[in-house]
């Protein structure tokens, strides 16, 4: 009997844990993890072209949104904190599916918020206040379920 193919996930909703604690967000963008791209063109070989081989690796920052909720301020506190001193936090973005169970898991290490920003909407609408956290890191791994 043929193996089926994996289907794909469907971004439902998004965990991410910081400190032991989870904090649920409704999109994240960024994970993302590229190579630079080394060309050489030795002068022995007999190809005429460049070669192209994988550099140091690259990360770009991850954005995290979630409707703003004004008793839970940690995030304004941890980047406070890093004007004076960098403290930088190992963490996990966790693609939940329609269970609420992890299919993808991915670890931001030596990870530190290096934007905060609130989206607010207009005082007349019914739409709900956005907030979006930038994190900058060092290195990221992903991990299936």
């Amino acid at each position: 009997m043929p193996q089926s193919a994996p289907s794909p996930s469907v971004p439902f909703r998004y965990s991410v844990t910081i400190d032991n604690t989870g904090i649920g967000f409704s999109e994240a963008s960024g994970l993302t993890l590229e190579h630079e791209v080394f060309k050489d063109r030795d002068g022995k070989n007999a190809q005429w072209g460049e070669i192209k081989m994988p550099g140091r690796p690259k990360v770009s920052d991850v954005t995290l949104k979630k409707g703003l909720c004004t008793s839970d301020n940690r995030f304004y506190e941890w980047i406070m904190k890093c004007r004076n001193t960098l403290e930088c936090k190992d963490i996990s973005v966790n693609l939940l599916d329609e269970e609420g169970k992890p299919r993808m898991i991915w670890k931001l290490l030596k990870a530190w918020p290096a934007k905060i920003e609130e989206h607010p909407s207009k005082g007349d609408s019914n739409e709900v206040v956005i907030e979006s956290i930038t994190l900058a890191y060092e290195e990221i791994r992903m991990e299936t379920r």
